[in-house]
């Protein structure tokens, strides 16, 4: 899934610890989540959009995903 963790993080000049810290995981999650490789559950989700005083929406892009989930094409479900 892709997000914008990364960027949001860097521009309110946060360390991957304190963001860690602040919705209560690990640097390495947030590394792996920043990376790709990990995709938070729907709570961590929550918590790190609230951080940045956004929706999950404008956070993570979970579109691809959804549409192959459903069996969709060319971004329609």
């Amino acid at each position: 899934m892709e997000n914008r963790v990364k960027d949001l993080r860097l521009q309110r000049r946060l360390t991957q610890e304190e963001l860690a810290r602040l919705v209560g995981v690990s640097r390495q999650t947030i590394i792996s989540i920043e990376n790709g490789r990990y995709n938070p559950s729907l709570m961590l989700a929550y918590r790190i959009a609230r951080i940045f005083s956004m929706s999950i929406e404008e956070v993570f892009d979970c579109e691809k995903e959804l549409n192959e989930l459903a069996g969709g094409k060319n971004g329609v479900l």
